[in-house]
């Protein structure tokens, strides 16, 4: 399969971006949903040690990827401590 692969590239010089860019996409998509599975507190891989991890979460923690208009130094907790 990677010979076949390897002369269609060496035949077809255009492809090359073709495989950089999806191989690129494929490793950023990959990359993205293992830091979702690692530092999201929705996720809970340790049900014996901290089976709520949202629960030990501070006001000023920012789990999100990207934050539009959110100062999270300036938030308060807003809720009871469990």
């Amino acid at each position: 399969m990677l010979a076949t692969v390897s002369k269609q590239l060496r035949s077809h010089p255009a492809l090359i971006p073709l495989f950089f860019f999806i191989g690129g996409g494929a490793a950023m998509s990959m990359m993205y949903l293992a830091r979702l599975g690692l530092r999201n507190p929705d996720v809970c891989w340790d049900r014996k040690n901290n089976p709520e991890p949202w629960n030990k979460m501070a006001p000023t923690d920012q789990y999100k990827f990207y934050a539009v208009n959110i100062d999270y130094s300036k938030l308060k907790k807003n809720g009871p401590d469990f």
